[in-house]
């Protein structure tokens, strides 16, 4: 995976703050041990609203870390802002929901590079290790990117 700096001082700014273990389950700190960038716990995301957006949930596959706007990489959600049909706005609050509620309990984002959009494309691992992405796939609330068309609204 691919190291992006605008998500790499995200991390540093939480590394500071959070001890960090490595699999052997010995303390280190990343920002003196060399090539450690483990990736950052993160917990409970408040939806976003107006105004400047640090750390929240805009969607159920966008959403901002600390600064950086990030998108799930390899699925595609319904749209919140600008909804084809009446159907797909349902649709997108409720993987909106989901998501906030499968990230409340915290989870690892892991940044592979960026979209056309300057957003860092994401894999979001649960805090019980399931994939974000793929849960919200098989539960049928999202899509496989690059999708085949709107499904939400009949397309």
């Amino acid at each position: 995976m691919q190291e992006n700096g605008a998500l790499d001082a995200a991390f540093a700014a939480i590394e500071r703050h959070v001890a960090i273990f490595t699999d052997q389950g010995r303390a280190i700190d990343p920002t003196t041990e060399p090539g450690v960038r483990p990736a950052a716990r993160w917990g409970a995301l408040p939806l976003c609203s107006s105004g400047k957006r640090v750390t929240c949930l805009v969607d159920g596959d966008t959403g901002w870390a600390g600064g950086t706007k990030w998108r799930l990489l390899n699925i595609d959600a319904p749209e919140v802002s600008r909804p084809e049909c009446p159907r797909e706005r349902l649709f997108a609050d409720q993987a909106t929901r989901r998501l906030q509620a499968l990230l409340a309990s915290g989870y690892d984002l892991d940044g592979d590079g960026h979209d056309r959009y300057g957003r860092e494309l994401v894999t979001i691992t649960l805090s019980d290790g399931r994939d974000a992405g793929a849960v919200l796939i098989a539960e049928g609330l999202v899509q496989p990117w690059p999708n085949s068309g709107n499904p939400w609204c009949g397309r």
